[in-house]
């Protein structure tokens, strides 16, 4: 709008649409980089960037008059950044940090090299610094999104087109220059950038909705449908080894007590930190889901058998004997547990969950009655023959 403005109005117009594309593309890193609120040293290098960088480009537009400062400040350009990544060499040595170093290193000896040649040396000192923060950006952005989708390549393949442009101008001009380009073509490699970071938009949302489906949202822990799936799978694998898996049912006791007493709130908070207590006492290769309520399964794979799964069981309902405080309040919880054991107590997963079920209701109901533990077993059936024992049934029954 106002680069055709009289006198020094053109040259601030310039100025500012140079430097905030230098800044936008700096402050694209800077957001990139893991850490970085963490790390004073990350801030102090946003800092030396943003103001190197703006004042060479100030320097640049207002040439001849401050034409001797330029070559300090190009000196600048590479050692402050060296200076930071030596400081805070033991607190941070992330390989981005040597990336910028090594890039504005590189810009710093260019720019000594070419900044004061006549009729190019302005314009290819532009180009260069816009070059390096750009290909900043795409070097940045690949190191964050190292990943094999569309939209990621797209994106990527985008800045490196961006960064190519401030070569290709220059190169034009020296070579070709009768060739007259349209703003659009130059142009053209940021809607690339903006179409693969949509993409990359659509791709997170859709992965998240997947993990939306097959987790609970309240404890990220796996839901029904993917318990099952793992289940079906675990059953499928020890039937082709002639193995064993486990399945427990825990159920919470007096859970309707807590979020009557204590508010839903704590009720929600006491399920995750039963989440956690459970993961954190079974194996990587076990699974454990909350499948309903107040209720959690575990899958214990190989190697595995009868005693041990009734040891984990037992092991993790001990873990909830002890009480828990939120919200100055202390809860305290027990837990049912029932054990089934394939192919022992039955044939498929189905089949799995009922004997397990129907021992957990039988325990929490002898408990109730005789305030003992008991956990009746159940006799060995034929495959896909489980019935329960007399005084075996369920809660609905």
């Amino acid at each position: 709008m106002f680069l055709g403005a009289p006198g020094h109005w053109a040259d601030l117009a310039s100025f500012v649409g140079l430097a905030s594309l230098a800044c936008a593309g700096v402050l694209f890193m800077w957001a990139a980089v893991p850490h970085r609120r963490e790390q004073r040293s990350s801030l102090w290098m946003l800092i030396v960037l943003l103001t190197t960088y703006t004042l060479y480009f100030g320097l640049l537009v207002i040439d001849p008059i401050a034409s001797w400062a330029l070559k300090p400040v190009a000196m600048l350009i590479g050692v402050l950044p060296l200076s930071i990544l030596i400081l805070a060499f033991r607190q941070f040595r992330h390989p981005l940090r040597w990336t910028l170093v090594v890039l504005n290193l590189f810009l710093s000896i260019f720019l000594l090299a070419v900044q004061y040649r006549p009729d190019i040396g302005t314009t290819l000192a532009f180009e260069s610094v816009l070059f390096t923060i750009y290909l900043g950006c795409a070097i940045h952005f690949w190191y964050t999104y190292r990943r094999t989708t569309a939209g990621a390549f797209i994106t990527i393949a985008g800045f490196f087109a961006w960064a190519s442009v401030f070569v290709a101008g220059p190169c034009t001009m020296f070579f070709f220059p009768n060739l007259h380009l349209e703003n659009e073509v130059w142009n053209l490699p940021k809607y690339v950038v903006a179409v693969g970071m949509i993409m990359l938009l659509l791709e997170d949302q859709l992965e998240h909705n997947k993990y939306l489906a097959l987790h609970d949202e309240l404890t990220g822990l796996p839901n029904r449908r993917l318990f099952q799936d793992r289940l079906d799978s675990a059953i499928e694998r020890a039937r082709r080894t002639g193995s064993h898996v486990a399945l427990l049912l825990i159920d919470l006791d007096n859970f309707k007590l807590v979020n009557d007493t204590a508010g839903h709130h704590a009720g929600d908070e006491l399920l995750k930190h039963v989440g956690d207590l459970f993961t954190g006492r079974v194996r990587r290769s076990d699974t454990v889901a909350r499948t309903g309520g107040d209720e959690f399964s575990v899958i214990l794979e190989e190697p595995m058998t009868r005693a041990d799964a009734a040891r984990v069981g037992k092991t993790l309902a001990k873990l909830l004997d002890e009480p828990v405080t939120f919200g100055g309040k202390e809860l305290r919880v027990g837990a049912s547990v029932g054990l089934a054991v394939f192919p022992d107590d039955a044939a498929d997963s189905e089949a799995l969950r009922i004997a397990a079920d129907l021992r957990m209701y039988a325990g929490k109901t002898a408990t109730k009655e005789n305030g003992a533990d008991a956990t009746p077993q159940l006799p060995k059936k034929a495959p896909g023959s489980i019935k329960p024992e007399p005084g075996l049934q369920t809660a609905s029954e």
